[in-house]
């Protein structure tokens, strides 16, 4: 074989390798992939009931309810907007999951529209307190949380 031809099938060869791995990966990913919906988006286009899903927004105030197991909570979640997603989740919730704060969770939805969460992360405030100086004593104290 000429050497001419030999480096023309070994490119050919390391372009269906690249191209093999590159598909192997999408695949994999789009098995590991959860989508993202806001109350309103779920309100337009319907619950998706196929595949794990995200969903995101705020804690309704006065929604939390728990069950008498001590583990399984309800509340709602709800965007800007007057859409609302029933949530149940069982497991311990985060510490700064609480009414009127932000929450991502996932997990699936049911027929009845009630979203089983998996996983339930808080979203805190952006707002960085740096700790305060004392001046008298050159020491640093907390900055009050608001």
């Amino acid at each position: 074989m000429k050497a001419k031809n030999q480096r023309l099938v070994l490119l050919i060869l390391a372009i269906v390798a690249v191209l093999g791995a590159v598909l192997l990966a999408m695949s994999a990913l789009r098995q590991q992939a959860a989508y993202f919906y806001a109350p309103s988006d779920v309100a337009a286009a319907g619950a998706p009931l196929d595949r794990a899903v995200r969903i995101g927004g705020m804690v309704r105030p006065h929604s939390i309810k728990r069950d008498p197991d001590g583990v399984t909570i309800y509340f709602l979640v709800g965007d800007e907007t007057a859409n609302v997603i029933r949530v149940r989740y069982r497991g311990i919730v985060p510490d700064l999951f609480r009414e009127n704060s932000g929450v991502v969770a996932e997990g699936r939805f049911q027929p009845g529209g009630l979203f089983v969460a998996s996983e339930i992360l808080a979203k805190h405030d952006e707002n960085y307190r740096p700790p305060v100086l004392d001046a008298g004593k050159g020491e640093h104290k907390s900055s009050s949380l608001k």
